[in-house]
């Protein structure tokens, strides 16, 4: 994480000290988390964290999707939660402002419009973005050095053999045009598999397997099944895409009753990269691996816990 997003943190958690005192609750504090793998994982290891300080908390994870677990949270039925940076776009309909496609801008404004109008605080985020992104095949990388979105695009325009698996609204519904748009090139249908449902545990799969040639998938930043794959993530050098950065929100209320929970996960999140989020993920994507048993492992393994 940039020294300016940690000194962000610190800012935030002194300001917050100031406002809520140092005294402690008994009152258990709710973690929550969306259903997906990494949302349920990074849940987990918050909940240990408190736990492992002292803090009791109710384990909700695996709540549900994102309208029902922040309605949960504006509610008080739960606590806390990781969010992604740029949903702040669509949850106070400023989807087209520039500021989510840069993590520190998306984190100051959508931290400052959260708290405004919902008294919910941001923690610290991870430096990371689960976005929409293409992945190439590691081999096809390498020959044709491909590490950005620029490279991709001059690859392609050049005549490289791309054969790209993404889903019908990826490749109808804005974000490859937007990509086309931004990198100045254009994907011909023959170059394109679009698969029916567009998971992209499907995309990756079938540029694992080069089924009909492919070997580029439609990804989130942070899959799991990128690295059992052998794929690697074009960089969006020229941020096209928002950017998508787990950051842990909680209820103010909360926060000010257990002023210790930000300064114990902000380490967490700190710890966190793409890379590493793929790994973790791949744990539980493809290994089969609990989510709990990963956390604990993993919390362990960066001595966050004993």
């Amino acid at each position: 994480m940039s020294k300016l997003l940690k000194s962000l943190s610190v800012v935030a958690l002194l300001a917050l000290l100031g406002l809520g005192g140092m005294n402690s609750s008994h009152a258990a504090v709710v973690v929550s988390s969306k259903l997906s793998s990494e949302s349920v994982m990074i849940g987990q290891m918050i909940r240990l964290l408190l736990n492992a300080a002292g803090i009791p908390t109710v384990d909700r994870t695996a709540l549900g999707a994102t309208p029902v677990v922040r309605k949960a949270l504006i509610a008080g039925e739960i606590d806390i939660y990781t969010e992604y940076t740029g949903n702040a776009g669509f949850f106070f309909n400023r989807s087209s402002d520039p500021a989510w496609k840069d993590l520190r801008q998306g984190y100051e404004l959508g931290s400052r419009l959260d708290y405004d109008a919902n008294r919910i605080v941001w923690l610290a985020p991870a430096n990371a973005s689960n976005a929409w992104a293409l992945a190439v095949r590691k081999d096809v990388a390498r020959t044709n050095h491909l590490r950005t979105m620029s490279d991709f695009a001059h690859w392609v325009s050049g005549g490289g053999r791309v054969v790209l698996a993404c889903s019908a609204e990826f490749a109808n519904a804005g974000t490859l045009r937007s990509l086309e748009r931004t990198y100045g090139f254009t994907m011909r249908s023959d170059q394109l598999i679009v698969l029916a449902g567009g998971e992209t545990s499907a995309t990756i799969g079938a540029a694992a397997a080069r089924t009909n040639g492919t070997n580029t998938a439609m990804v989130y930043g942070t899959d799991g099944g990128i690295v059992a794959a052998d794929l690697q993530v074009l960089e969006d050098d020229k941020h096209d895409q928002p950017v998508y950065a787990p950051v842990p929100i909680i209820r103010e209320a909360v926060l000010k009753a257990n002023p210790r929970i930000a300064p114990l996960v902000a380490p967490l999140m700190e710890s966190f990269d793409s890379a590493t989020l793929q790994a973790l993920n791949a744990r539980v994507q493809v290994n089969g691996e609990s989510a709990a048993s990963v956390a604990a492992d993993y919390l362990k393994s960066r001595r966050l816990l004993p």
